[in-house]
C-alpha cells in the first residue's frame, strides 16, 4: 500500500486484493465496452431511442422524430452517435434507413428496459 493513503483497516488481505486486480484485468475489454454503452445510454433521448428500438425491433428516423416530438436532424445526430458507438445498425430500404439494436448490445440493455417497464407497471397500479 502507498504510505500516503489512509485506511482504518488493520490488515490488508493481499490475496483478495490480488484476485480483484486480476479479475478487473481479465475483464478489461468488457468493462470498456459496457462503459461506452452506458455513456451513450446516459443521455435520456438516446436511452429512449434504444428502448424504442428494443420494443419495435427497428424504426426509421422519421418514426423516431414523430414519436419523440423532435426534428429529424436532431434525431439523426443521436442515431449517428449510437451508430458510431457500435450500438445500433442500419438497414437501407430504398431511400429509408431502418435502425435496430445490435444483438450483443440488446443482451446488455434488456435488463435495464425490463426495469423501466416494471417501474411503469407499478406506478399504474
Amino acid at each position: 500500500m502507498d504510505i500516503n493513503q489512509s485506511c482504518i483497516r488493520l490488515f490488508a488481505d493481499k490475496v483478495q486484493i490480488d484476485n480483484c486486480r486480476e479479475t478487473l484485468q481479465a475483464n478489461k475489454k468488457a468493462f470498456g465496452q459496457l462503459s461506452g454503452l452506458l455513456a451513450l445510454a446516459g443521455n435520456e433521448v438516446r436511452l429512449k431511442i434504444l428502448f424504442l428500438l428494443e420494443e419495435q425491433n427497428e424504426l426509421c428516423p422519421c418514426d423516431l422524430s414523430d414519436i419523440l416530438g423532435m426534428s429529424i436532424p436532431a434525431v439523426s445526430q443521436h442515431l449517428r452517435k449510437l451508430k458510431d458507438g457500435n450500438t445500433i445498425e442500419g438497414r437501407r430500404e430504398g431511400q429509408t434507413i431502418f435502425y435496430s439494436l445490435k444483438p450483443e448490445q440488446l443482451t446488455l440493455l434488456r435488463p435495464f428496459f425490463k426495469h423501466i417497464v416494471n417501474i411503469s407497471e407499478k406506478e399504474t397500479v
